[in-house]
């Protein structure tokens, strides 16, 4: 079956973008990497060391002919800091893809949703194929959609807190609304969470910490991987409708009484 992720007119067969945070060693990355058969790879720009050009960054332990580098500007607390984030992310990869982050809380790492709208409008005009994290309101899903925005990536809860969707009616409103990709981003914490996004319809899961800090990455992304396979694959196949009594599984007609 020929279904493909589809952003900005590419199109990916996995449904599974990793971060590239919190890795131990660069070799669990890639293992990971490899196990989930990944395609895109988000890099934090602000994160790189690059006042020193001979030290090696993330950059050069990703296989660029493999991976679609997505720059993110993981860290920005305000709309300039991640314009010129952004900016600078796309002097380092060639790519005018970027995945927005603006931050509005350090503690919860909750976005700001007037920067995150506000940077995202400038970007776009900008010429960049923006893909904003974002809190889980389906007003701001669609102003976002509606500013050009390539997609949507509503967050599962708190970034790192592996409490996975603890609440995901607003994400279904989302899904609902969309006509733009819908990614869940953040907070997802084992692969059944996963596959629950994927089973409310959305297109995507995006998977860092869940995965960096397992106690086997490579054997934990490949899980994630099979998760959200799982999950779409229902959504495709169309659930039950749930009842509130039983329903027999085999027919009471004709049965010896």
């Amino acid at each position: 079956m020929d279904d493909m992720l589809e952003i900005a007119g590419k199109r990916f067969r996995s449904r599974l973008m990793l971060g590239s945070g919190k890795f131990r060693t660069a070799a669990e990355m890639r293992e990971a990497y490899a196990a989930a058969n990944a395609e895109i790879v988000t890099v934090a720009i602000r994160r790189l060391n690059l006042d020193d050009p001979t030290e090696k960054t993330l950059l050069d332990e990703i296989d660029w002919t493999t991976y679609t580098i997505l720059p993110n500007t993981a860290g920005c607390y305000t709309v300039d800091d991640a314009l010129r984030t952004a900016r600078l992310g796309r002097e380092l990869t060639g790519s005018n893809w970027v995945k927005l982050e603006v931050i509005g809380d350090p503690k919860y790492l909750w976005p700001d949703p007037i920067g995150t709208l506000d940077a995202a409008r400038r970007l776009v005009d900008e010429g960049f194929v923006v893909l904003p994290y974002t809190t889980d309101d389906p007003i701001l899903a669609k102003r976002l959609e509606e500013a050009g925005c390539a997609t949507v990536m509503p967050m599962g809860s708190p970034i790192g807190s592996g409490q996975g969707i603890p609440s995901f009616g607003r994400i279904k409103v989302i899904i609902e609304q969309a006509s733009v990709p819908v990614v869940v981003d953040a907070g997802l914490g084992v692969p059944s969470d996963a596959a629950i996004a994927m089973e409310l319809g959305a297109d995507a899961c995006l998977v860092n910490t869940a995965i960096a800090e397992a106690g086997n990455p490579a054997l934990m992304s490949e899980a994630f991987a099979d998760g959200v396979r799982a999950g779409r694959r229902g959504f495709l196949a169309g659930r039950i409708v749930q009842r509130a009594y039983a329903s027999a599984s085999s027919p009471l007609e004709g049965v010896v009484r």
